[in-house]
């Protein structure tokens, strides 16, 4: 590991302290939520790499949840890879869609209950920021950990409501990346709020072909021969 104690240096950014780790993590980050945008597959493996280096920053400063967020968003865009390479195959094109209503109940559930129970969990061990941080500290730490969760899995089905529970993710990731020092992160969260809101309306674009589909012939397949053709 001494061969990478680098990562866990900083570095002055505009006079802001910045651990390389951080800072390497939040730009394939970027990359990736622009690749995302584009529906690319390569946006996966980026994410991958992306959260290894997040995952070195986050333990260096003791963020259990952020740290152990990682490690689900390693596993669940391995799973998100496998989805959309078949996806492609399968319909020639990644098509995206808006969730029917219980669908978004069920996120809306998840985000909820699974924050509450996590946040119980990182309190009871200890294991956000330091021994006996304030709850809402933890909670936060917590929101971020089952939105990322929501996101990817809501991304790998492809659901335009992915972008929003970014969105509700990066308004608590700033001033708790802030707060813990991590002020690329901090920035990097701020720029992620505009590339979503640009990813808002792109895939919200992309999904009209879908909802004037005629009865007979499956959306998928009309969304599917339309991306195949430009």
């Amino acid at each position: 590991m001494s061969a990478f104690h680098w990562l866990n240096e900083q570095f002055s950014f505009f006079g802001l302290p910045v651990y390389w780790s951080d800072f390497l993590g939040n730009i394939l980050a970027l990359a990736t939520v622009w690749l995302a945008l584009r529906r690319s597959l390569v946006a996966w493996p980026v994410q991958i790499l992306g959260s290894v280096f997040l995952l070195i920053a986050s333990l260096n400063v003791h963020l259990g949840g952020n740290a152990a967020r990682q490690v689900v968003i390693i596993v669940s865009a391995s799973w998100g890879w496998a989805t959309w390479k078949r996806s492609r195959e399968q319909e020639g094109a990644i098509n995206v869609r808006w969730a029917n209503w219980n669908e978004r109940a069920v996120l809306v559930a998840a985000m909820v209950f699974g924050t509450i129970a996590f946040a119980a969990v990182l309190k009871w061990q200890d294991a956000s920021f330091y021994p006996g941080a304030p709850m809402w500290m933890v909670s936060a730490d917590a929101w971020i950990f089952v939105g990322s969760i929501i996101a990817m899995y809501s991304q790998a089905r492809r659901y335009i409501e992915f972008w929003f529970v970014w969105l509700a993710v990066d308004l608590v990731g700033v001033p708790l990346a802030v707060h813990s020092e991590l002020y690329f992160s901090g920035i990097v969260y701020s720029i992620f709020f505009v590339m979503v809101v640009i990813g808002i309306r792109d895939w919200a674009s992309r999904s009209r072909p879908q909802e004037i589909a005629s009865p007979l012939e499956p959306a998928l397949l009309v969304e599917g021969r339309e991306e195949t053709t430009r």
